[in-house]
């Protein structure tokens, strides 16, 4: 099955996956906090699967993906204008797996809901 959250970086300047992205994954407490449920860096593929066991649960709620993009553009020597990218999303049905992509060079970014 896999974690119910996955995220996969793209560096579209360079035409490759950005490996190396440190990110956090956090949701929105009941007290409007920001609550971190876990760390993770991009593997040599872009991509972080291992976010959540296999067998946590979702629940209904506002998440966000911070995406430390500071660290990639120092580890590939290039200079970027967004030091951080928050991507926020809405889990409504927790049975779902939510996917969130990033396509990102120096000075812009994109995602969409992934699959």
């Amino acid at each position: 099955m896999g974690s119910p959250v996955t995220s996969h970086v793209l560096d579209t300047a360079r035409g490759r996956p950005a490996a190396g992205v440190p990110a956090m994954l956090e949701m929105k407490g009941p007290a409007g906090d920001w609550i971190t449920l876990a760390r993770g860096i991009t593997n040599d593929d872009g991509r972080i699967t291992d976010w959540l066991p296999d067998d946590h649960r979702l629940k209904p709620g506002f998440y966000r993906v911070l995406f430390d993009t500071t660290t990639y553009f120092r580890i590939t020597d290039q200079s970027g204008f967004f030091p951080y990218v928050h991507i926020a999303f809405e889990v409504e049905n927790p049975k779902q797996h939510y996917h969130i992509p990033l396509l990102l060079s120096p000075y812009g970014y994109s995602t969409y809901r992934g699959s």
